[in-house]
């Protein structure tokens, strides 16, 4: 919502309700959203806290009409489901995240961050495998 001028009550109420409704239809549209905002970390542990809260931030500042901005709300969700499950994808995350740097001549810092954290997840599906153990009978 937007406060920086002086709205009627009227006019809050209806943009308020415009709101809510896209929040109902960003969190229909990410299947993983509850398990994530609910998801318990440690206290001391401020990367997952600003992720979620990146995550949080940029899907309520999506436009639910623009395709490409639907596509990097799925995605986002995709990848922090990938996070709270994935304790070795977790490990590189933060790895990487303390690597990326974001110039402040940047128009929207927010979706910089949420392109780079998609990067990251790409690079990781692409150039990481499981090291997977057969065990053999003899």
């Amino acid at each position: 919502m937007h406060l920086d001028k002086n709205y009627s009550i009227i006019e809050l109420t209806i943009e308020w309700v415009i709101w809510m409704n896209n929040g109902k239809e960003v969190i229909a549209l990410c299947q993983n959203y509850y398990k994530i905002v609910n998801f318990e970390y440690d206290e001391d542990d401020f990367i997952s806290e600003k992720l979620i809260n990146i995550y949080k931030d940029y899907l309520f500042k999506i436009n639910i009409n623009n395709n490409d901005d639907v596509k990097t709300a799925k995605k986002m969700d995709e990848v922090l489901n990938k996070y709270i499950d994935d304790y070795v994808f977790r490990k590189e995350m933060n790895k990487e995240l303390l690597k990326v740097k974001i110039s402040r001549s940047c128009a929207d810092i927010l979706k910089a961050i949420v392109d780079s954290i998609l990067a990251i997840f790409n690079h990781y599906q692409e150039y990481t495998t499981r090291n997977i153990y057969v065990s053999r009978w003899i």
